[in-house]
């Protein structure tokens, strides 16, 4: 029999690094608004959020971070100014991140890592299972995953995370989980987790992936949590006390997911990703990709 957990309607993003991956574009301009084709990547994050039923957002920030607020408030001057010239269409545009959701913000003081960041959410969300979203991946709104998430998290309580399989060689750049099969073909049951462990040490080839479901038990251990790896408080040694014991904040479970997901955590994955999304828009895609078979075949012959 399905067991009845308290409905989620919060969603957390952090977003308080400071992008230094890609300097100097990001010395006055948040990482976060970097434009995939013609949207910042932090709208596709929160619409994806309200596609599955958060539009109670919470944000967590940095020092330079205004611009995230703005793109997410009303432009009254700019909205009047496309009004008058009759521009229907742009004028949608600039409406529609205003109007996506109930956007707040909380300032993380101090850069001490994403446990830390999540922390900071405690007050906002109180004692209510919530997700959190990084904005680094970005997942194909046809494949919605964090929906998915949300059904095992109702189904079973305790917490939920997004788990990629990846090859063994980049095991390292990622959290790792051990795991057990359980009924559900998606679903398995995460018993361990380490953060960013050489190959050799990796219980698996599970790669945990920027989405979770957490039980709000998560605060309390994070409360507790000493500085790992890198020295910041890192969520995935709060996970693994949650996953070694379910009387604290119930089971953790994974959903592995193998749909699309666009990784715009640096330079070379940006790019990809920005021409992939624009390789489908119905707006873009087929000049682009006209252009790019040409760009692509005269590259071959010079080289």
């Amino acid at each position: 029999m399905t067991q009845s957990h308290p409905r989620i309607s919060k969603a957390v993003i952090p977003a308080a690094g400071l992008g230094t991956r890609f300097l100097p574009a990001t010395k006055a301009t948040p990482k976060e608004m970097l434009p995939v084709v013609d949207k910042p990547a932090i709208q596709y994050v929160v619409e994806e959020a309200v596609s599955a039923g958060l539009d109670d957002v919470l944000m967590i920030t940095g020092r330079n971070k205004r611009p995230l607020e703005d793109h997410f408030d009303r432009n009254y001057e700019l909205e009047s100014a496309l009004q008058k010239k009759g521009d229907a269409g742009r004028l949608a545009k600039v409406q529609e991140s205003s109007d996506l959701a109930t956007m707040h913000y909380v300032r993380q003081g101090d850069p001490r890592g994403l446990g830390h960041a999540v922390l900071c959410a405690a007050p906002h969300v109180g004692h209510e299972p919530f997700a959190v979203l990084l904005g680094d991946d970005l997942i194909d709104p046809r494949d919605p995953l964090l929906q998915r998430m949300i059904e095992v998290q109702e189904q079973h309580g305790g917490s939920v995370i997004a788990l990629m399989e990846v090859d063994p060689g980049q095991i390292h750049l990622y959290g790792c989980a051990a795991v057990e099969t359980t009924a559900d073909g998606d679903v398995v049951k995460v018993t361990g987790l380490v953060e960013k462990p050489d190959a050799a040490d990796a219980p698996s080839s599970y790669a945990v992936i920027g989405r979770y479901v957490l039980d709000p038990h998560v605060f309390d251990i994070l409360r507790r949590t000493e500085p790992g790896r890198g020295g910041e408080i890192q969520l995935t040694d709060a996970l693994q006390q949650l996953a070694q014991d379910e009387k604290v904040g119930g089971p953790v479970h994974g959903v592995v997911f193998k749909g699309r997901r666009y990784d715009t955590g640096d330079r070379g994955d940006y790019l990809r990703a920005i021409v992939r999304l624009a390789c489908e828009r119905e707006d873009l895609g087929p000049d682009f990709r006209t252009w790019l078979r040409s760009y692509v075949a005269e590259e071959m012959q010079q080289s």
